[in-house]
């Protein structure tokens, strides 16, 4: 998967000069959900694109080695075997993008996901409140690189947001795109601490200025973590840039995000707003643990007629 922004010099002219209608906002997103976009025939193919656009999430204070392993096997097979080969999957490998840890399971998660094609993402820079030193910060990236982790998701210093400080919040990130090296990065603005739609546009920017890969909603420790506004948002910030510049950033949602028929929502509105290229592994993703859980419940429904109780499907 080979990286693709590389981002420009920080457009302080432009960051400035963007302007948010939060009412038209809301009025867009609220459509969403109310649309038929994705006919019922067409979406278990939906549900199973929604797997492989995954990126399987553990980040728990009691992680465990094992635990990792665990969810590396889900991974590698999210849906089980019987519901594929009744959907007449069973000669297509379904498997999620990419396994999500702290950078204490790096290693963990490389040698159980060896030689499959899923790759390892890494939570850095003092996640989720990115408030050690930068040093520190720049260390952790480059310490889950060298163990193996093929992108890399920095949370932002949310302070120089709230503070309008661009030119900070463009030096961190670049300094931060440096250390990944040819590893993606994904930068998580945490958009719930932001305060307002025009900060989340404008930090949007600076980052994919910085040269991000992707940029993301949310560490799913906030008390609000993506919704269809923001994500909304975001969305025209990308297309915006892309305009601009030429360069594609992907979008990753991440916390909140539990039931089949909201990853619908989300895929939807990418397609709608940029494209179906879009909606691919190298451009859009969810941070995703219960989400799976439920599609797999929903697969299960249409195979069988019925639902069976949800902790059959949870990772543990």
């Amino acid at each position: 998967m080979e990286r693709t922004a590389v981002g420009m010099p920080l457009d302080l002219d432009w960051v400035r000069a963007v302007r948010i209608n939060r009412s038209a906002v809301e009025r867009r997103a609220d459509t969403l959900p109310k649309r038929r976009t994705v006919k019922k025939e067409w979406q278990l193919g939906w549900l199973l694109r929604a797997v492989t656009l995954m990126d399987l999430t553990t980040l728990q204070g009691d992680d465990t080695a094992d635990r990792v392993r665990r969810l590396c096997a889900k991974a590698l097979r999210p849906i089980r075997d019987d519901l594929l080969e009744a959907l007449g999957f069973a000669e297509r490998p379904v498997r999620v993008t990419a396994v999500c840890v702290y950078h204490a399971f790096v290693e963990t998660a490389v040698r159980a996901l060896e030689g499959s094609g899923v790759r390892v993402a890494a939570v850095s820079t003092g996640f989720p409140a990115g408030l050690s030193p930068l040093a520190q910060r720049i260390a952790e990236i480059e310490a889950s690189v060298a163990a193996g982790a093929t992108e890399i998701d920095i949370v932002i210093s949310r302070p120089l947001v709230l503070a309008g400080d661009w030119t900070g919040l463009y030096d961190e990130v670049r300094a931060f795109r440096a250390a990944a090296g040819e590893a993606h990065l994904k930068t998580i603005l945490a958009t719930g601490e932001l305060g307002t739609l025009r900060d989340v546009y404008r930090a949007s920017l600076v980052c994919m200025m910085a040269g991000a890969d992707f940029i993301k909603t949310s560490t799913g420790k906030e008390p609000v973590n993506a919704t269809l506004p923001v994500g909304l948002v975001m969305v025209r910030a990308i297309r915006a840039y892309r305009e601009r510049t030429g360069q594609m950033v992907g979008l990753k949602p991440a916390g909140g995000i539990r039931k089949a028929k909201e990853a619908l929502d989300w895929m939807a509105m990418m397609k709608e707003e940029l494209g179906d290229e879009y909606l691919r592994p190298e451009r859009f993703r969810f941070g995703a643990s219960s989400l799976l859980t439920d599609i797999e419940r929903q697969l299960e429904f249409h195979v069988t007629g019925r639902y069976s109780a949800a902790h059959r499907h949870a990772l543990g």
